[in-house]
């Protein structure tokens, strides 16, 4: 089958691999264009592009698509039969919607209607959920509300953090997506709309949402949140004006009222009240103008005293 693939980050790698094992015919990769990375700002190439070239691939990067009118006659001279979009970053217009004869097939991280938007993995993760998955779906013009194609379900295991179930659901929905283009070639998958009334949001994170606020979580809630946010935008809070980055937690073996926010030292420990009575316990922390370090590396050199407050 000639396919069109649309993807820029490393989610998008096994789709794309499994696309090319399988025997299509990639004629055009579609990437975002390459970027500054790191201190040195180095203008780098996504991971999708790296594996198309390193396939004999031809890639484009357009800035713009939309009203691209170069763009438009390069993919109507190609006559794809489908367009496949993974994590491609850009949302997909009309024109290119309705240009191949099977539509936009997109690989989603989540159980569609749960977590519609960018950054659904992060939030699953976050909101605590124990079940995710891959949803395939046809592209429209709304946010991730096209018609359900094949779904997957994948556990999340206890403790597992987010950036560890990136890598799990892109190995998983690449055979997914092989296989729906398959049923939608010889019509044996029958596109499913979506209820509506079921939908959640998982919009991309802010820096706010890394903020850690004890009176409105419990600790589980505050934990789970650190799961899914880590590395980025994480978990902070502040210690007498200061911002406090928490880079490793647990739920403490501890309750009891308390203010929110109010730290007590237990045996060399940091633990801090929550919301509903619960603690959670600070095993990792760095200072702003400090270096990372544990707990007990932290109260050797700092005046942390039962009573002090963060936030």
């Amino acid at each position: 089958m000639k396919l069109v693939f649309c993807g820029t980050p490393q989610f998008a790698v096994p789709t794309l691999q499994a696309l090319i094992a399988a025997g299509h015919e990639i004629a055009l990769v579609i990437s975002q264009p390459d970027r500054p990375v790191g201190r040195s700002q180095q203008l780098t190439p996504p991971p999708v592009k790296q594996t198309a070239l390193m396939a004999g691939l031809e890639v484009t990067q357009p800035e713009k698509i939309k009203n691209n009118t170069d763009f438009r006659a390069r993919l109507e001279l190609i006559e794809p039969a489908a367009i496949v979009v993974v994590a491609y970053g850009r949302i997909i217009p009309p024109w290119m919607l309705s240009l191949p004869r099977l539509g936009c097939i997109n690989l989603h991280a989540s159980l569609l209607p749960k977590y519609r938007g960018a950054a659904p993995i992060q939030w699953a993760v976050a909101m605590g959920e124990t079940v995710t998955g891959n949803t395939t779906m046809l592209l429209e013009e709304g946010l991730d509300t096209g018609p359900i194609l094949l779904q997957q379900e994948i556990p999340i295991a206890p403790g597992q953090m987010a950036a560890e179930l990136f890598d799990v659901l892109a190995k998983a929905g690449a055979p997914l997506v092989v296989k729906t283009l398959g049923g939608l070639d010889d019509r044996t998958i029958t596109p499913k709309q979506q209820d509506y009334s079921r939908a959640t949001l998982a919009p991309i994170l802010t820096r706010d949402d890394g903020r850690m606020d004890f009176e409105k979580y419990t600790a589980r809630e505050i934990w789970n949140r650190w799961r899914g946010f880590h590395p980025w935008p994480g978990a902070h809070t502040s210690l007498d004006g200061k911002k406090l980055i928490v880079h490793r937690m647990q739920v403490a073996a501890k309750d009891g009222p308390a203010e929110p926010g109010i730290v007590e030292l237990l045996n060399g420990t940091i633990v801090v009240a929550c919301a509903q009575g619960t603690w959670i316990e600070v095993t990792e922390l760095q200072l702003e103008g400090k270096k990372r370090m544990t707990a007990a590396e932290f109260l050797r050199g700092a005046a942390l005293k039962s009573g002090a407050r963060l936030g």
